[in-house]
């Protein structure tokens, strides 16, 4: 692996960079405390594409690879990690399992639209019941001829309101039987399908989070991706690479959280000097550093891994738990280096606080990524 930052990904990382800071940088405080939801903001993203950032241009996307893609959601989550996690979803998880799962067809039909930010992805696998254990899903789909009919609820799911688009697995045989979920392709306004309640959530306030609801909704068998009873199997290679982006929304948050608190520890006096002059304060933030380096180099190891097509199960996983928890660590660390200022929302620390803890539970908490990277080590 070359460690040289390339010349396109540091060109799309300033162009990110700029962006946020006028487009996002401003809004961040305002949009948490309202939990408000700019819809409007991601079509200026699909503008600049980063709403298919790794959907070929025959599609309409930017045709970059898993290296910029990780930039992009580095520079947006240094910032807000509500606007980062939204844009993680949709690329890696909606948009991404049409790329790697759908037809001819359902490609040129739904990539143009969700690539230029016409539209918003979900993507729908939790239940409420159903959190680590998706064999055991009560939302099911049963078969009528050329149509599907849906029932059921899906929570937790980024856009589960808002998302014009959404990927939907959904259970097509017994409970916990082998190969018994499939994968189709829903979209908002069509009879049966609306969205639910909306999470009144601790951090990533700005990033819808919401049920959807299907009540004898009726799909047409055009709308299923890949063969019948693949959707599980399926899933588990989109999570694979939603974890490289959690591990860069993690990587994002860390970053921001340190550059804050080193910023601090400079101007902050007692004793008539920085406070990053203290060996407590300094030996805090070389732990930070040293931990969100070696983050940094796990995810970009999972990233060059997935852009050469060879698998990347295992180090998907351990990017994505050992960046959001050095996310936590070094969000805590720096609530601390604050001191009563952390505690307030008048410094950004409080929030990346909040925000933090999302990345140890979303795409996979980080026990079941010890689970699948134990797994990975054995099957060695």
């Amino acid at each position: 692996m070359d460690f040289t930052v390339a010349e396109l990904t540091e060109q799309v990382a300033r162009t990110t960079r700029d962006f946020v800071s006028q487009s996002i940088r401003p809004h961040v405080m305002e949009w948490d405390e309202s939990q408000q939801f700019p819809r409007e903001l991601f079509a200026e993203m699909g503008k600049l594409g980063l709403m298919g950032v790794m959907v070929p241009e025959e599609y309409g996307g930017a045709g970059l690879s898993y290296i910029e893609y990780v930039a992009i959601i580095r520079e947006v989550a240094q910032v807000c990690g509500s606007i980062g996690l939204s844009l993680a979803a949709h690329n890696s998880l909606c948009t991404g399992h049409i790329l790697a799962f759908g037809n001819e067809v359902q490609k040129k039909k739904y990539l143009p639209g969700l690539a230029s930010g016409r539209w918003l992805g979900a993507w729908g696998l939790t239940e409420a019941g159903t959190g680590s254990d998706a064999g055991n899903m009560r939302c099911v789909a049963v078969r009528e001829g050329d149509e599907w009919v849906l029932n059921g609820t899906k929570c937790w799911i980024t856009h589960g309101r808002s998302g014009d688009i959404a990927v939907v697995i959904a259970r097509t045989g017994e409970p916990r039987a082998k190969d018994n979920a499939t994968a189709f392709v829903v979209e908002r306004g069509i009879k049966g399908f609306s969205g639910g309640k909306k999470e009144n959530k601790l951090g990533m306030r700005a990033s819808e989070t919401a049920e959807m609801i299907f009540d004898n909704c009726r799909i047409p068998d055009s709308a299923r991706l890949g063969e019948v009873g693949g959707g599980f199997r399926q899933s588990l290679k989109i999570l694979d690479g939603g974890r490289i982006s959690i591990a860069a929304l993690s990587l994002g948050i860390a970053k921001g959280a340190l550059q804050a608190a080193l910023q601090y520890s400079k101007e902050r006096q007692q004793f008539d000097q920085p406070i990053s002059h203290f060996q407590g304060i300094s030996f805090k933030l070389a732990d930070m550093a040293t931990e969100i380096a070696a983050a940094e180099l796990l995810t970009l190891q999972a990233a060059d891994l997935k852009n050469k097509g060879l698998s990347v199960t295992k180090q998907a996983a351990m990017a994505k738990y050992y960046a959001s928890e050095t996310a936590v660590r070094t969000a805590t660390e720096a609530v601390q280096i604050f001191g009563g200022y952390g505690y307030t929302k008048d410094f950004p620390v409080e929030k990346f606080y909040r925000d933090s803890k999302l990345c140890t539970i979303g795409e996979g908490t980080s026990e079941i990524q010890k689970v699948v990277i134990a797994r990975e080590v054995l099957k060695a």
